[in-house]
């Protein structure tokens, strides 16, 4: 008799990378062996970034190089621009982001010379761009100028949602926020782009194929879920009473636990921190005390921990982040792990072509369409 296997892949090891680790003992997160700690602590998302595509940390020169090089790919081809202003105010923004993805393969094509590690950077420096001139031509009709002078990612997405350069506190804590995102191995949209690559198809239809696959609540949702649930409550006590009632009813709490992870995310209490300093620099706590207590709860109730996404929902909405733009975010940071992971399968190419156990019927007798019922 077969042995049942768990479903959705899990305690199977599918590949092996050199870029993360994700829930080893002794390891924790690391990207390309450096602790998500001291990344999150001392550097910079561009540091990341270049660590995670270029495969070392970039030394000073080349740090103020790559930040220069992402700063002049920030603007859009007018064709683009074009097809975003076209697109229906009402899509949803990740469907932006996949759409716009998709057409700048058209304008720039990934060819010899304008090769997957340009592409990498490409991205990287202009999705702000592409999800904010849409927000704003469909917001209030203003084609923005998308070549921000901000040094930084962080800086820029905040100064372009804004329309002025965003607090050093908040650039800062974006800046963190996409340090957490960047990297997380096999996870689904990952492994997904992995898999498109492994056709030997281009780098964009990888990475459209992560997007695709970050859409679904159960992989990218859960920071948008996590501040519709907060929002609900006016109070510690109200959450409290509002959380306990949503367990008793069986609903499924977002934010909490992790498929991997089984005592803490490593990133959590890191966004934790932020979200408690820029609730003390707004002079409102609300939001950080209100989650604090669906942590309790949680924690009490179902021994769950709360995972990033969750002080991740009160940290942008502490920056002045619309909620449907939450998911995005994690977009233009996940690019940098999902560009790695696409150049590392590349090196050391094999389709990915699993097998399946088949639980369908035995063999039947073909029957005549008049003989069928």
């Amino acid at each position: 008799m077969a042995t049942k296997k768990p479903g959705g892949l899990a305690e199977v090891i599918a590949g092996v990378t050199a870029i993360s680790t994700v829930g080893k003992e002794g390891k924790g997160l690391t990207y390309r062996g450096y602790s998500i700690e001291d990344l999150a602590s001392y550097g910079t998302f561009e540091e990341t970034a270049y660590l995670l595509i270029y495969g070392k940390l970039p030394d000073h020169q080349e740090l103020q190089q790559y930040k220069q090089k992402l700063q002049h790919m920030r603007s859009l081809p007018t064709g683009l621009l074009t097809i975003l202003e076209q697109l229906p105010g009402s899509t949803h923004p990740m469907d932006v982001l996949r759409t716009g993805v998709s057409a700048l393969a058209a304008f720039e094509p990934e060819t010899a010379q304008h090769h997957q590690y340009e592409i990498a950077d490409r991205l990287i420096a202009s999705c702000a761009s592409v999800l904010l001139y849409w927000h704003h031509y469909h917001r209030n009709g203003s084609r923005i100028d998308t070549a921000t002078d901000n040094g930084s990612i962080a800086g820029h997405f905040l100064q372009l949602l804004h329309g002025d350069r965003p607090s050093e506190l908040h650039e800062k804590a974006m800046d963190v926020s996409l340090i957490l995102y960047a990297e997380h191995e096999f996870n689904a949209s990952t492994f997904a782009a992995r898999v498109t690559t492994s056709t030997l198809s281009d780098l964009y239809s990888a990475v459209t194929t992560g997007i695709g696959t970050l859409r679904g609540n159960l992989h990218g949702g859960a920071n948008e879920a996590a501040m519709e649930l907060i929002e609900r409550f006016t109070s510690p006590s109200d959450a409290e009473s509002g959380v306990m009632q949503l367990l008793k009813d069986k609903k499924l709490i977002m934010g909490f636990g992790h498929r991997v992870y089984s005592v803490s995310d490593p990133r959590s209490d890191l966004i934790k921190a932020w979200s408690r300093k820029l609730s003390e620099a707004g002079g409102d706590m609300s939001l950080y005390h209100i989650s604090e207590r669906i942590e309790q709860i949680m924690r009490q109730e179902k021994k769950l921990f709360p995972n990033l996404d969750f002080y991740s929902a009160s940290a942008y909405r502490l920056m002045g982040i619309p909620t449907s733009l939450f998911t995005p975010i994690f977009v233009i940071s996940r690019l940098s792990g999902w560009s790695a992971h696409i150049i590392e399968q590349r090196a050391n190419n094999r389709l990915i072509r699993p097998s399946a156990d088949y639980n369908g019927p035995n063999e039947a007798s073909w029957a005549p369409i008049a003989n069928r019922s």
